[in-house]
């Protein structure tokens, strides 16, 4: 029962080192490919399936100085930069500033427009109110993408037992 217990501990081990050493590298390239994926999606009218709450929300938010041919080609170039800027590791902190400005605004539908984020508010949400919840996990993993910009990284509590 001893060795397999030890077997056990070194593939814990090495299974945490691997996450530790590369788990904020794939969740940095995770994010870049959702970024660069819907924000060209965009560029193709009706191709995003967000494009119309999107478009609705920018011109709400403006008070309808941006007018949605205009608004939706500019999320898409904003979404796509944020993309690149993950993918390459490039401008991080103007990237996530990008990031988090942008989710500022994919957040206000919720508050805007609950007959069509919610079938019962504030507990049941549409397709669209959860495409756009989902995207408390875009925030947090920005957060922890953000935490390493200035070279903070994962490390090992070596006194935690298992």
């Amino acid at each position: 029962m001893k060795q397999l217990d030890n077997i056990y501990r070194k593939a814990d081990e090495k299974i945490t080192l691997f996450m530790g050493q590369y788990g904020i590298l794939f969740l940095r390239m995770s994010l870049g490919i959702i970024f660069f994926w819907f924000g060209f999606l965009k560029f193709f009218p009706g191709v995003s399936p967000a494009d119309a709450i999107a478009t609705k929300t920018i011109s709400n938010l403006t008070f309808g100085i941006i007018q949605p041919n205009v608004s939706i080609k500019i999320l898409a170039i904003w979404e796509t930069l944020i993309g690149l800027g993950l993918l390459t590791g490039k401008f991080l902190r103007i990237t996530l500033l990008l990031l988090f400005t942008q989710m500022m605004g994919t957040m206000t539908p919720l508050a805007l427009f609950p007959a069509e984020t919610f079938t019962q508010f504030p507990y049941a949400p549409t397709l669209e109110g959860q495409y756009i919840i989902k995207n408390l996990v875009l925030i947090s993993a920005g957060l922890v993408v953000g935490a390493t910009v200035r070279g903070g990284r994962i490390t090992e509590d070596k006194n935690k037992k298992l």
